[in-house]
């Protein structure tokens, strides 16, 4: 078919054989969350504290003090050796502990940053994970929910969202279930979709994965 939001809100529900009233049965959403595997960005790992120490030591700036500790040497100004060896040394253990801190954080924060979403599954409202969406859930959005994947709208009521993350403006977008493009636009124009990430400041809305 061709892109979703350049498609009817029916017509998308057919190709994700889904239902708007009942939604995924809990087999059929448990065979999918198998084939597509969990709702996240993929984790790319932390870095290896030694790959840390190295870039540390191997910074334009370090390298300088690195040539300027050799040159002191062999001139035979061991003092200033030994200050700017203590320089390098004290930088780079500085450097270290603060990008260390903030590969933990920026871990803590990907563990905490898992919304419960509103779903319909097998004709009932319940409230799962943001990481066990699928492909075709129903999705029940509201002012305040971060919009928690990609998604196509199928019903709206007044409904805004702030994309600032993904199109940089700031103020909120008004969202049009019933719009369908006619050609190829860009992200922050396809009205009848919401994307991963951006924030919903009013109304209501319904959507499907």
């Amino acid at each position: 078919m061709s892109e979703f939001y350049q498609a009817e809100a029916e017509k998308v529900l057919v190709e994700l054989d889904t239902n708007l009233e009942a939604g995924l049965s809990n087999r059929e959403a448990e065979r999918r969350l198998e084939t597509h595997g969990f709702n996240e960005l993929v984790e790319t790992g932390k870095k290896n504290p030694w790959r840390i120490l190295w870039e540390q030591m191997t910074s334009i700036m370090v390298v300088i003090l690195i040539v300027a500790a050799v040159i002191s040497l062999v001139l035979g100004e061991y003092l200033d050796a030994i200050v700017i060896t203590a320089i390098i040394l004290i930088n780079a253990a500085i450097g270290f502990q603060q990008e260390y801190k903030a590969e933990e954080a920026m871990s803590a924060i990907k563990k905490m940053a898992v919304p419960l979403v509103k779903v319909r599954r097998e004709a009932h409202v319940r409230e799962i994970s943001a990481r066990e969406l699928v492909p075709g859930d129903i999705l029940l959005l509201e002012a305040g929910n971060l919009v928690p994947a990609d998604c196509r709208l199928v019903e709206s009521v007044n409904l805004r969202v702030e994309e600032a993350a993904l199109t940089g403006e700031s103020v909120p977008v008004e969202k049009e279930a019933k719009l369908v493009a006619e050609s190829d636009i860009p992200l922050g124009d396809r009205l009848n979709m919401g994307y991963m990430g951006t924030v919903v400041t009013y109304g209501r809305g319904t959507a499907v994965v």
